[in-house]
């Protein structure tokens, strides 16, 4: 068979799925959860697959679930990705009430669209057309969030790192995959095309900070108190006076938040906590810039003879796609879209662990069209359920199909002109790390 044919039987197969396909979708928006907790999620993926003959594993770094389809001959494993995971956004229409969690970056339609490739793949016999085999993976947890759990987590040792993609690579889930892709759904309001990748994104690290003073009576006697509030107050806008120290190429972006600000507010504060994330479009940019924070929070402490402990996390690495895989799906999108509608290039200043797999292996994280409102917050929405749950499914199984057809001799190609970034043996120790905790205490 050849591979129009064999991709037009695949694609009227997931037509046949639509609906199943939707429900799917739907089903993990109404029912979002946050990383490592993505019980109900990963039980519907493990069920579907289950029925698809993928026979999965279940609970790879938590929640993970990975099925498999092995093709008529030897050759590279493809992987294709979806999140389970949802973020919290309390004010969401569809966040759940008890925790906050909402599906604002579209993770539900990953699910969905992996799913539906794999029923099109499955359901259309396509394997005994291509080599090699195809992982179909649900991962948990790409948004970095509820620090001081997953912190827990790891102190328990129940998990190594704090993200997804980063805990599969660790417990060598991905060892037996050789290129990986994904898709992200995007606002139409972004970009003017139906779909994009960019070249690169910015990875990042977390930093978790407590600013330590000494109580007193704030109306009475706050002359014989320190004032941690303050100490952390001098240290953001130490930050905020960096910002001109950062090269614009380097495209940093610090955020802090204050999660604790005090006790009473009678009492002067003796502790006060804050999370940022230091992110930036390289390892050496978000060091750099890493270390000026540093600097800038012991300023604060020192200002008003305060104390400071400063807790680095390992977060993201920065996004790097394979531009040889991304014109391969970008081919596919201009098939069913047309020429120019599918724009390689730039760098985007979010992150995504993405970035992780991307250094060890071949990998594409383009953009599709389709949503309204901003992701990660409370207008998120996705309008065009069409292109977003069932053309994403067809782009993704296409492209499966042009990269193992035959003897595989595309997906060869790619591997054999990428050069890895990094060893998993490095990755692991660089990762590792990261991972440091400093005290400043002011003299006096």
């Amino acid at each position: 068979m050849t591979k129009d044919e064999l991709k037009r039987r695949v694609c009227e197969t997931i037509d046949r799925h639509r609906d199943e396909i939707l429900r799917i979708g739907e089903t993990i928006l109404h029912q979002p959860e946050t990383g490592f907790k993505e019980t109900r999620t990963a039980r519907l993926v493990a069920e579907t697959m289950e029925r698809l003959g993928l026979r999965p594993q279940t609970g790879l770094a938590i929640t993970g679930v990975k099925g498999r389809l092995a093709g008529k001959a030897p050759g590279p494993t493809l992987a294709i990705l979806g999140e389970l995971d949802g973020l919290t956004v309390s004010g969401h229409p569809h966040a759940d009430p008890a925790t906050g969690a909402a599906h604002a970056c579209g993770h539900n339609a990953q699910v969905a669209a992996m799913l539906g490739a794999a029923m099109g793949i499955a359901g259309a016999g396509a394997m005994e057309e291509l080599a090699g085999a195809l992982v179909f993976f649900a991962v948990p947890a790409e948004e970095l969030i509820e620090i001081e759990e997953r912190l827990e987590l790891v102190r328990q040792k129940k998990l190594g790192f704090m993200l997804g993609k980063q805990e599969l690579i660790r417990l060598g889930h991905f060892d037996d995959v050789e290129l990986a892709m994904m898709f992200h759904a995007a606002s139409s309001a972004e970009f003017p095309t139906v779909g994009r990748m960019v070249d690169s994104s910015n990875g990042a690290v977390v930093k978790r900070i407590r600013f330590l003073g000494r109580a007193a009576h704030a109306g009475g006697r706050p002359h014989m108190g320190v004032n941690a509030l303050s100490a952390a107050l001098l240290a953001i806008g130490a930050i905020h006076a960096q910002r001109e120290s950062f090269r614009e190429a380097d495209t940093v972006r610090i955020h802090p938040i204050i999660t604790k600000g005090g006790d009473a507010v009678s009492v002067v504060p003796a502790e006060v906590k804050i999370e940022t994330f230091v992110r930036g479009a390289t390892l050496e940019a978000i060091l750099a810039a890493n270390r000026k924070v540093d600097r800038c929070l012991r300023a604060g402490a020192m200002a008003m003879g305060a104390e400071v402990e400063i807790e680095t996390i390992p977060a993201y690495l920065p996004q790097h796609n394979d531009r040889e895989l991304g014109e391969v799906y970008g081919a596919n999108l201009a098939a069913l879209f047309g020429a120019g509608q599918f724009p390689i290039g730039g760098h985007k200043t979010g992150s995504t662990d993405m970035g992780d797999l991307g250094h060890l292996m071949p990998v594409i994280h383009p953009y599709l069209s389709g949503g309204e409102g901003s992701t990660h917050a409370d207008d998120w929405k996705i309008v065009d359920r069409e292109r977003i749950f069932i053309t994403s499914a067809k782009l993704l199984a296409m492209t499966a199909i042009d990269l193992l057809h035959g003897d595989a001799a595309p997906a060869r190609q790619v591997l054999a002109r990428h050069k890895p970034a990094l060893s998993k043996a490095a990755y692991l120790e660089m990762q590792a790390q990261l991972f440091a905790t400093e005290r400043y205490r002011a003299e006096g």
